[in-house]
């Protein structure tokens, strides 16, 4: 098989993503002075910025761009801004940074196109936009909790054996969740990936990305590195409060 027979063979939904040459891209303003967003960028004006496979979360503290990329990520495939599927999603007053029209998403013409953008602080506005269209949505996301609308989402959109592959872009899922719930999350996220779903995660959960064989890029002052679970900081965070909170306690609340 010739180099150009394995692109077009190849399943990825998004196998990178590159700088459209034209695009006015300002080095000085938000958010490309942002250390991950400015670093994504240059690689993106060249080569292209490369996504494997599976599953890969973005880490990192707030600020440090995780959702701003993953937004324009989503964007840049083809995915609503303010969240929903390629079939469809609310509409806000718009909020995002010009990212996602500076990008655009390299793919085979066979790669699977259904995709699906969780964005945790906007998804009020989506369930209102399905009841809709649907005329009384089957699923009445309004009358559930957060935790129980997002798991019904997992369940019936996001790892629903009818999609059997696709991209998930998904924002910090955890936000609505509890521990088991987390947990559930990160058998689903296995399957999805088994079937082929290709997904890029924003995350501060610990738990999720501790996900067998997912990559991690990790975001910072320093930029994007790809990292190790064990060594996060967001793992060693995490582990230093639950062995000893009074240590932590002790200089937040005297």
């Amino acid at each position: 098989m010739t180099r150009g027979d394995e692109w077009l063979h190849d399943p990825r939904p998004v196998q990178r993503v590159k700088l459209f040459r034209d695009a006015p891209v300002d080095r000085a303003a938000w958010p490309a002075t942002v250390s991950a967003v400015a670093q994504f960028l240059e690689v993106a004006a060249g080569d292209g910025w490369e996504f494997g496979p599976g599953v890969t979360f973005l880490v990192g503290e707030n600020g440090s761009g995780k959702s701003t990329l993953i937004e324009g990520i989503a964007e840049a495939a083809g995915l609503p801004a303010a969240g929903g599927s390629t079939n469809g999603g609310s509409e806000t007053r718009r909020t995002e940074s010009p990212l996602g029209e500076w990008l655009r998403v390299e793919r085979s013409p066979r790669a699977p196109r259904w995709g699906f953008f969780l964005r945790a602080e906007t998804m009020h506005s989506y369930y209102s936009w399905r009841e809709d269209l649907d005329g009384g949505d089957a699923l009445r996301l309004h009358e559930m909790s957060h935790g129980e609308s997002f798991n019904s989402l997992l369940d019936e959109v996001l790892d629903h054996e009818r999609y059997v592959a696709g991209l998930a872009c998904l924002d910090e899922p955890e936000a609505a969740l509890s521990f088991s719930s987390t947990l559930r999350w990160l058998a689903s996220l296995d399957r999805m990936r088994s079937r082929g779903t290709q997904v890029i995660c924003a995350t501060h959960s610990p738990v999720l990305a501790a996900l067998p064989g997912a990559t991690i890029l990790e975001l910072g002052e320093w930029g994007i590195r790809e990292s190790a679970w064990e060594d996060l900081d967001l793992v060693r965070l995490h582990r230093g409060f639950l062995e000893a909170p009074g240590r932590y306690l002790r200089h937040l609340l005297e």
